[in-house]
């Protein structure tokens, strides 16, 4: 799965400044461009889009005999020029994004919005950026382009994805399931259906992980928010990933405790790692838990302010 290529935990995003064939004839150059540049086109672009298009709400509102619940788009014109734009219908949210993720050294901080667009809402709760979800997806460019789709249920750690995708999805609420059906499959109902309409930077930028994918591209994904696993443990240690978010900020991968003391190349934030301060004892050994091994909460032996597993001097 495409998807499952972007945001490892430990890598940072290269600017790829020129790639050549295996003879050295041909050169192509990727221009590196200012965050704060595209930022302003893309956004640009996505509502230029959504002010002129619309998507199948009517057959949502009032679904035909067969529906399969897909969300397809039109062009507001002709026959559909009374249709409700994009634009009246999706909601909003800020992200701030640094040029440095980018392997920039300008020291830009830029604020991106995140559209995104709820078709169906779901019976159940909505993850969180720090779990597990169960979801079907397609991903596609604003001209319709596909560049990836899911052709079953999949199970995504939503903090190792793209900021545009995960920060979307945890704005959809999951349905009920898995139901079995008896016949050895399950089967979901009633579940959040939405899109999401990002900026390149929330997104690939200028690594795209495709061919079909220009750099600096806005992304458009749909996604059926099935089910998701609550209070997720990425890594295991007893903390639930969302509680590792330190700053709050939304994005996990942002929040290494140990970062200067971490051996050479390696890169673990909180959330991927069994013992955040580096001092030798397993987080998991720092934590509150109750006679089940579910996390109550933070210890601070020494009283200084700093909960155990992050203090390396405790």
């Amino acid at each position: 799965m495409k998807m499952n290529r972007i945001l490892g935990f430990f890598l940072l995003f290269v600017v790829l400044v020129s790639c050549k064939n295996d003879d050295g004839a041909d050169v192509v150059t990727v221009e590196a461009r200012l965050l704060s540049e595209v930022a302003v086109e893309n956004d640009a672009e996505i509502k230029a889009y959504l002010e002129t298009h619309f998507y199948n709400y009517e057959e949502f509102e009032n679904p035909p005999a067969g529906f399969n619940y897909k969300i397809t788009y039109d062009t507001i014109a002709g026959d559909n020029a009374g249709k409700i734009a994009l634009i009246n219908q999706v909601e909003t949210k800020l992200i701030t994004e640094l040029s440095s993720t980018f392997g920039r050294t300008d020291d830009e901080e830029i604020q991106h919005t995140l559209y995104y667009l709820s078709a169906r809402d779901g019976v159940g709760e909505s993850p969180t950026i720090g779990d597990n979800a169960i979801v079907l997806y397609e991903g596609s460019l604003l001209d319709g382009t596909l560049f990836d789709a899911s052709s079953v249920p999949s199970s995504q750690y939503l903090s190792a994805f793209v900021r545009g995708y995960a920060n979307g999805i945890i704005n959809f609420k999951a349905g009920e399931g898995p139901i079995d059906n008896g016949d050895g499959t399950v089967s979901f109902e009633d579940y959040g259906i939405g899109a999401i309409f990002m900026p390149s930077a929330l997104g690939y930028f200028d690594n795209p992980i495709t061919s079909l994918i220009p750099t600096y591209s806005p992304l458009v994904f749909q996604v059926d928010v099935l089910s998701f696993e609550k209070d997720t443990d990425f890594d295991g240690d007893g903390i639930p990933s969302i509680l590792e978010d330190l700053d709050g900020d939304g994005n996990l991968n942002n929040d290494n405790t140990d970062g200067e003391t971490e051996p050479l190349g390696v890169f673990l934030p909180n959330h991927n790692d069994t013992d955040d301060d580096q001092d030798g004892i397993p987080t998991i050994e720092e934590i509150e838990l109750d006679a089940d091994g579910n996390f109550v909460g933070f210890l601070d032996t020494d009283g200084d302010g700093t909960p155990d597993h992050l203090d390396n001097d405790n």
